[in-house]
């Protein structure tokens, strides 16, 4: 690319043939975009995929850094050395040296597949068919008896490192963007449901911070539910958010539903009007700002006396 970086992403490829691969990217995303660049020449775009690689790389890749940063430096901040990797010979890209399969090939501006229906995280094959631009494979280095790790297309468990990373990612959007005392952000199902912890600061802060969650880079792909909760809601709790949810806000009051934009796959639960198309809700659960001190003490146990009730009869519990 003409900018000097390389972006890694998690996109589907399906085999149609022993050179041939179906490429789906959503719109939006970097890799999309970088490969249009190359489709506006008339210039096939450079592909390399890697299978089975570290799992640090694929979370890296799954989430969304600002355009321009690699996902091989952000990995190796993390790790605290740098990424091995070679040099691809077709096209010069960099492949992790880890890898146990890799492929190189050409992503053609002028050839289409047919690609899916294709089991995603989501847990359905919903996404039906489409066609897409193919690659051309030139080039596959591989491991004997490769050892394929990776994230299932199924039904997403209750919570996973991927969603922490998301988490963090969306409370650094948010802080950059100006919203304070951010205390805690927690994802749920993948991309869905995301939880907002804050301290209330002035009148509107709790809608600020819930638009910013729906709509930064972090969070504006797939997400469909954004409840921000005051700070003395556990975010990482959902009880306790479903708690904040039931009791301080009423049906109709502080929810906000904003207008479907063209952005991923269809859902199961989508219309056909609705195809390719995300509505979001943004739901404050805070208490209202202007009688804040007026309203009703809530009755339990604090964290402190629970953690202290825990370290003093805690061998008792079975």
């Amino acid at each position: 690319m003409d900018e000097g970086w390389v972006n890694l992403g998690c996109y589907r490829v399906m085999v149609h043939d022993k050179d041939t691969l179906a490429l789906y990217i959503s719109p939006g995303k970097q890799g999309r975009i970088i490969r249009q660049k190359y489709f506006d020449q008339g210039r096939p775009c450079p592909v390399a995929i890697s299978f089975g690689d570290d799992p640090l790389l694929l979370t890296a890749a799954a989430n969304s850094l600002p355009w321009g940063k690699s996902e091989y430096d952000y990995a190796g901040g993390i790790r605290g050395q740098a990424v091995d990797v070679i040099l691809g010979k077709h096209t010069g890209l960099p492949i992790s040296a880890y890898s146990e399969i890799a492929i190189e090939g050409d992503c053609l501006p002028d050839q289409q597949r047919r690609e899916g229906p294709y089991g995603e995280w989501t847990g359905y094959y919903a996404s039906g068919e489409r066609t897409e631009p193919i690659i051309k494979v030139k080039r596959m280095m591989h491991r004997n008896n490769p050892i394929l790790t990776g994230a299932p297309s199924s039904r997403p468990p209750g919570g996973s490192d991927d969603n922490l990373v998301r988490s963090a990612f969306i409370w650094d959007h948010m802080e950059k963007a100006g919203v304070p005392d951010v205390k805690g952000v927690a994802c749920f199902q993948g991309r869905f449901f995301t939880a907002v912890s804050i301290k209330q600061r002035y009148p509107g802060h709790a809608k600020q911070a819930g638009m910013i969650a729906a709509q930064c880079g972090a969070g504006a792909y797939l997400g469909r539910y954004i409840v921000v909760v005051d700070d003395d809601i556990d975010p990482y709790d959902m009880n306790d958010v479903l708690w904040a949810d039931v009791h301080e806000v009423g049906p109709g009051q502080r929810h906000g539903l904003y207008p479907p934009r063209l952005e991923r796959p269809p859902r199961p639960s989508d219309t056909e009007r609705q195809k390719g198309f995300s509505t979001r809700a943004v739901i404050d659960a805070t208490r209202p700002y202007e009688w804040m001190k007026d309203f009703p003490l809530a009755s339990g146990s604090s964290a402190d006396m629970k953690e202290q009730v825990v370290k003093k009869y805690g061998k008792f519990f079975t």
